[in-house]
């Protein structure tokens, strides 16, 4: 079955909810659980089902996107098997960028006709989750359906965001809205079964993961070329006159579309039995391979915490926290409820020396700092003494080094924080 699919993958657009962490890179490059990349998610999905061919569609801020992808990805060379890059071109056929999620597949889609296949997997590259796409292909296969929608039951207070729709039992769409307000939910529960609605979870959500067969999407993009989004304008068009599955997930899954999101689904990793598992070999997380030390822990007292690798930590507490790669903790410190990104490079002794001659903040964070509430991009330097408190005391708003969003404070990629600052 997998040989017959080839993956495409969305690079997002601007990513504006996301800021100040896609100030630099885009949504699916932003660091993840301390070591990987969002879009380490949808690639992993796929190789964990035997999708070997994938197309990563990219355009805003894609530069570290790009170098990831090149380092990481690499298959034998008598393999049919490749993560490739399309980034965004202009053409005499296609004079703009990407104007939404089906432009973008339509402007690549001579790239993709190259290949061989017969289905089309097109997925985000800003969700949390693990699927085998097996058993969705193998129900598309089964139903004879044109299109097939993942989908997952929703609650009331979520489905505003999501596209919405109704099945018949065979689990055939009959209707979809894209984000209904509150007052039209009335019409759009469905029965989700037991489980599901025993949660409150009683609305079928497009999860935005969609199988097309190739012929129909081909002619759904030469007979309207004008249509730009798969979930505004193409699904509920192709409802009228084709057969679209509702593939139904109850696993784990997250959009990734804000700063409060982003910082549950990473702190969700320290749980006990947290709901994304790191730890199953059959559905690995892959990544770009680092020759790194293991971690060091001199003092320092651990509560549920996840600690990536080669990082030194002289600190007093860190709790219910994620610690990113290559991260200098200071002694006397104490990190809660906080992800910490970590650093792209170690520096060296001689640097080390010179930085705390001139009286400088090293990468990493500092002695005697207390850090709430928080994410810490990568790069950053805290200096000595520097108290970061996060919560429902603080305002939103954007500021030279850093952010504050629904009381979580971002440090941004690079900031340096001086000796003795306090935020908030």
């Amino acid at each position: 079955m997998t040989e017959k699919v080839l993956g495409v993958i969305l690079g997002g657009g601007q990513g504006s909810r996301l800021s100040p962490l896609t100030q630099t890179r885009s949504k699916p490059a932003v660091p993840i659980a301390g070591k990987y990349r969002l879009v380490d998610i949808p690639i992993s999905n796929c190789l964990n089902s035997g999708i070997h061919r994938m197309f990563v569609l990219t355009q805003f801020n894609s530069a570290s996107l790009n170098k990831h992808i090149k380092n990481t990805y690499h298959f034998s060379h008598f393999s049919d098997a490749f993560v490739d890059i399309l980034a965004a071109e202009q053409t005499p056929d296609n004079p703009t960028w990407f104007q939404g999620t089906a432009d973008a597949v339509r402007q690549t889609m001579h790239h993709l006709l190259q290949h061989d296949f017969e289905y089309v997997l097109i997925l985000s590259g800003d969700q949390l989750y693990q699927m085998d796409f097996n058993e969705m292909l193998n129900a598309h296969e089964e139903s004879g359906a044109q299109v097939t929608l993942a989908t997952i039951p929703s609650t009331a207070k979520d489905a505003t965001g999501f596209g919405i729709l109704k099945a018949n039992e065979e689990n055939i769409i009959t209707s979809f809205i894209e984000k209904p307000s509150a007052d039209q939910l009335g019409d759009w529960a469905s029965d989700t079964g037991p489980e599901m609605q025993a949660e409150g979870r009683n609305y079928l959500a497009s999860m935005g993961i969609y199988i097309f067969n190739r012929d129909l999407l081909v002619s759904i993009f030469a007979e309207n070329p004008d249509e730009k989004d798969f979930g505004k304008e193409i699904i509920p068009r192709v409802l009228q006159t084709q057969r679209v599955l509702s593939f139904q997930y109850e696993g784990y899954w997250t959009d990734i579309g804000n700063i409060c999101s982003f910082f549950e689904a990473n702190l969700g990793l320290t749980d006990d039995i947290p709901k994304f598992n790191l730890f199953d070999s059959n559905q690995s997380i892959f990544t770009r391979p680092r020759m790194l030390p293991p971690t060091k822990i001199l003092s320092t007292s651990l509560v549920k915490a996840v600690i990536a690798e080669g990082c030194i930590l002289n600190a007093d507490l860190i709790k219910h926290s994620v610690i990113g790669i290559r991260s200098r903790i200071g002694n006397g410190t104490s990190v809660e409820n906080t992800y910490i990104m970590g650093s792209d490079r170690y520096q060296t002794l001689a640097e080390i020396a010179e930085e705390n001659e001139a009286g400088r903040p090293l990468i990493g964070i500092g002695d005697r700092c207390k850090i709430f509430n928080a994410i810490v991009d990568k790069n950053c330097r805290i200096g000595n003494d520097v108290t970061i408190n996060g919560g429902e005391h603080l305002e939103d708003g954007d500021f030279e080094f850093y952010a504050v969003k629904d009381g979580i404070v971002v440090i941004k990629k690079d900031a340096v924080i001086v000796n003795g600052t306090v935020i908030g």
